[in-house]
């Protein structure tokens, strides 16, 4: 796939296609207009498409199909693009813009023929095709699209994010049941190193009192109603008792042996994240690592580092830009190192964290 590359709405000229845009418009406000909707397919217009497309790729590749009502070629190809995105049940969704109906958007992907279909991947527009390609073709390059979005750590189907959604409203203790969901609270106490501990001594996201912007983590004892309780296994409360004693390792293989079962479950993977860290930052020397990382501002294992005792004292963004800016500048196996621990600390944070979504996008820029 080429360089994908940022577009704009500013400067974006009418087509002269006012009175097919017009009926369009009219037409997607019906329920039966053209491009009937499902999961995996749906309609995306000048107004919705930052929404629809930009927002909605930081979590699953988008394919865009630009087509029209007169286009032959388009008729051919926009049928096989439904069925393989119904197909894939959400490793991918497909968004269908009519260019007559949307002539910003049309010129500002620069359109000049269509059938042309397009991939955002983690708010980035990568490349794509003209033209009715044969099912086998089309195949291939939403193949490539999906190694991509692996290489970016994306979760790889949509009911990914909706598990989330559900896993963190199930830890919601308000009677009612209404307020948005939140992660599980943090533990308190001098001396503590459990994920958001505080105290004199303490060390691990949020020491100190919950650091700017860094996620709680398992918290307190198991109590009736409590956090752990709340997730419906027994595990985690076993898993939160460990961290809560300093145990660690034992908090770790419990939290490993939940995702044996459920290898997607969110708060699973995040408090094991949050441990994670927590073991590695403190085996650090804190003065030796920031001085590794000022002398070799090209050497993975000391930036790694550096960025773990950053995002462990809520210096998020500066974690993130640091493995970012190294990953800019070396080659070959170094990346690949940067990438896989850069993805391992966006665990640490709840999964909609909009500094996630950013160095996402940022990651993605750089590995197309």
């Amino acid at each position: 796939m080429q360089q994908p590359r940022d577009f704009s709405m500013a400067g974006a000229v009418d087509l002269g296609a006012r009175q097919a845009a017009a009926k369009r418009r009219q037409q997607a406000s019906q329920p039966d207009g053209a491009g009937g909707e499902s999961s995996f397919v749906f309609d995306a217009t000048d107004a919705t498409f930052s929404t629809d497309v930009i927002a909605r790729s930081q979590s699953v590749p988008v394919i865009v199909d630009l087509w029209a009502e007169w286009c032959g070629p388009c008729k051919q190809l926009s049928p096989v693009l439904e069925r393989l995105a119904e197909e894939a049940a959400g490793d991918w969704v497909l968004a269908k813009v009519d260019v007559d109906a949307n002539p910003q958007l049309s010129a500002a992907l620069q359109v000049q023929s269509i059938p042309m279909v397009v991939a955002v991947i983690g708010g980035q527009l990568a490349d794509g095709f003209l033209g009715a390609l044969p099912e086998a073709q089309v195949r291939q390059w939403l193949n490539q699209v999906l190694q991509i979005a692996d290489q970016l750590g994306m979760p790889s189907r949509v009911g990914a994010e909706a598990t989330a959604t559900d896993a963190a409203e199930a830890t919601d203790t308000s009677s009612a049941g209404r307020q948005q969901a939140q992660w599980p609270e943090p533990a308190a106490g001098p001396g503590a190193t459990g994920p958001g501990a505080t105290g004199p001594g303490a060390t691990g996201p949020g020491a100190g009192g919950r650091g700017p912007g860094v996620p709680p983590g398992p918290g307190r004892p198991a109590t009736p109603g409590g956090p752990a309780e709340m997730l419906g296994d027994q595990r985690f409360e076993a898993a939160q008792r460990a961290m809560d004693s300093g145990d660690l390792d034992t908090a770790a293989a419990t939290l490993q042996d939940v995702l044996a079962d459920a290898p997607d479950h969110p708060v699973a993977k995040a408090w094991l994240a949050q441990v994670d860290l927590i073991r590695r930052v403190n085996s650090y020397d804190r003065a030796k690592v920031q001085q590794a990382a000022q002398e070799n501002p090209d050497d993975p294992e000391a930036q790694t580092k550096a960025a773990d005792l950053e995002l462990a004292t809520g210096q998020v963004d500066a974690s993130f830009d640091r493995l970012l800016s190294t990953f800019q500048r070396v080659t070959g196996e170094d990346r690949n190192t940067l990438r896989m621990h850069l993805l391992n600390l966006f665990e640490v944070l709840p999964p909609r964290d909009p500094r996630v979504a950013r160095a996402r996008s940022r990651l993605s820029s750089l590995l197309f």
